[in-house]
């Protein structure tokens, strides 16, 4: 046994799980692991998260996070069981039908699903909010240009200091006037492969929800940009518009703003994706992430025709190398 696997033991030793079998699941792209316990008696399934301190994110977010959404009548985890100091965590197990996976299966339910993924936000829009960092124009303009320090630096060898000077002070005024007012709490990571269907449930609490440790007060547009501009899967545009109008309808917020930082908020965002996943690629050994690059860049490249975008659109057009079968192959080859 690793010394990790001693520490979860100890932690499975006082629960009902103690004589459970154990069973590798798909991890993310961060540090963390995860294993489902079976009871061999009951059938029974919990999922165990390992989260390692100083290499993934800490296990006490994420139960701070589990328990404000629960108390919100979403449906995050239940904890059974944690281990804060070593860094793991007992959850209940929401299943495995990601929303990806039944898309995949049966297309012809996406828009059933997507209400239901878009109520979630309607509510947290609606709720009381949580003290947690902002995700504010400065740090959202840090992020964005990765797509030069590590998408454009991996694929050429070097990359445009200038223009990414240019581009940084330039969408940094973009946030500030079209991002600006009240802040709710986004989750940062929400698309359908971290959101489970979970059918036997009513309302909003169908949307089984995964990986929000990381979350953050942001605008209202950003979770809802993550979810219907979702690099991993083809949202159709008649989804993606309907869901934007379902939102607006439903909270209230001007149609012309909302609609302007949706799309730049989509343009961060996917700046951000390509540099993290050229560093995925280059940095961690992960090159499948290069094949999620195309649909990253459509993204942007629509997100860049809005007028709100006129200032950095053709900047980042000349100073971003296009994802070329060439380009991706030498992130691949990193």
């Amino acid at each position: 046994m690793t010394n990790r696997a001693v520490l979860a033991e100890a932690l499975i030793a006082q629960t009902k799980w103690s004589n459970a079998k154990h069973a590798p699941l798909a991890g993310d792209a961060s540090n963390r692991r995860y294993e489902r316990l079976t009871d061999p008696e009951t059938g029974k399934t919990a999922v165990l998260m390992d989260s390692p301190p100083g290499k993934a994110e800490n296990v006490e977010d994420f139960a701070r996070m589990a328990e404000y959404l629960r108390s919100l009548g979403l449906s995050a985890p239940e904890i059974y069981a944690e281990d804060t100091h070593y860094g793991f965590l007992l959850l209940e197990d929401l299943g495995d039908d990601l929303f990806a996976r039944v898309l995949a299966q049966t297309p012809s339910m996406e828009r059933a699903l997507y209400e239901v993924a878009t109520d979630v936000l309607i509510d947290l829009y609606n709720a009381p909010s949580l003290s947690l960092r902002s995700y504010d124009p400065s740090l959202m303009t840090e992020l964005a240009a990765l797509s030069f320090t590590k998408y454009a630096q991996a694929v050429q060898g070097t990359h445009d200091a200038d223009a990414r000077n240019r581009f940084e002070n330039r969408f940094s005024d973009i946030l500030h006037r079209e991002t600006s007012g009240s802040k709710v709490v986004v989750l940062r990571d929400y698309h359908a492969e971290n959101l489970i269907w979970l059918p036997d449930r009513d309302g909003v609490q169908r949307a089984g929800l995964l990986d929000f440790q990381t979350a953050m007060l942001g605008h209202p547009a950003y979770d809802l940009v993550s979810l219907l501009q979702d690099v991993r899967r083809d949202v159709s545009l008649g989804t993606e518009m309907q869901m934007v109008n379902r939102y607006i309808v439903a909270t209230g917020v001007n149609d012309h703003d909302f609609r302007t930082a949706y799309a730049v908020l989509g343009a961060q965002r996917n700046l951000r994706i390509l540099g993290v996943f050229a560093r995925l690629a280059t940095e961690y050994g992960k090159p499948s992430y290069v094949d999620l690059i195309p649909a990253t860049w459509t993204h942007l490249m629509r997100d860049l025709e809005h007028p709100a975008l006129v200032t950095i659109a053709n900047l980042l057009r000349e100073a971003l190398p296009a994802p070329t079968p060439e380009n991706l192959d030498r992130l691949r080859q990193k």
